[in-house]
């Protein structure tokens, strides 16, 4: 397994529209598992294959309370309700900001093995499931800010506050 780089805001890779994943191949898995060990090494929430630059469509999540999901080629086939999150982005580090997310969404995949599986999910589960599939369209959260002002620095290990 590898640690990939993480790509910034501003990288045009990240506005991309992500490719369907027709065969789940030995390079399928280890594209997973890299990203799996990069999006912990972050101390990630989750982490789409855009953001280490592969257009893929692949992404990771792993929130508390929760197992582990890869999904391949992910769609959200229902939303319900709305509700107001704080949100951030592995690739847009040192910055979160309020955005309007569904309280539940209903999730079709492959797992990881290219077995088809469907999640039906609320709250943090169903928030991240929404923020990796936009990166999968190339739409980053900061897209769904009402305003700038809702957008606020914050302190990381990476990025502390001056």
């Amino acid at each position: 397994m590898a640690i990939l780089p993480i790509q910034r805001f501003g990288n045009p890779v990240l506005r991309e529209k992500s490719k369907r994943v027709t065969t789940v191949s030995k390079s399928i898995q280890k594209l997973i598992d890299d990203m799996i060990e990069t999006m912990q090494n972050a101390y990630g929430a989750g982490l789409a294959a855009p953001q280490v630059g592969r257009l893929l469509r692949i992404i990771i999540i792993e929130i508390p309370d929760e197992k582990l999901f890869a999904l391949i080629n992910p769609e959200i086939v229902k939303k319900s309700g709305e509700r107001v999150v704080t949100e951030g982005c592995l690739s847009f580090p040192g910055y979160r900001g309020e955005i309007k997310r569904a309280e539940s969404v209903t999730c079709k995949a492959l797992d990881r093995n290219g077995k088809a599986i469907r999640i039906k999910a609320n709250d943090l589960l169903a928030q991240s499931l929404e923020h990796e599939i936009d990166h999968l369209n190339g739409v980053l959260y900061v897209d769904h800010l009402e305003s700038e002002d809702k957008l606020e620095k914050v302190e990381t290990p990476e990025y502390p506050m001056e």
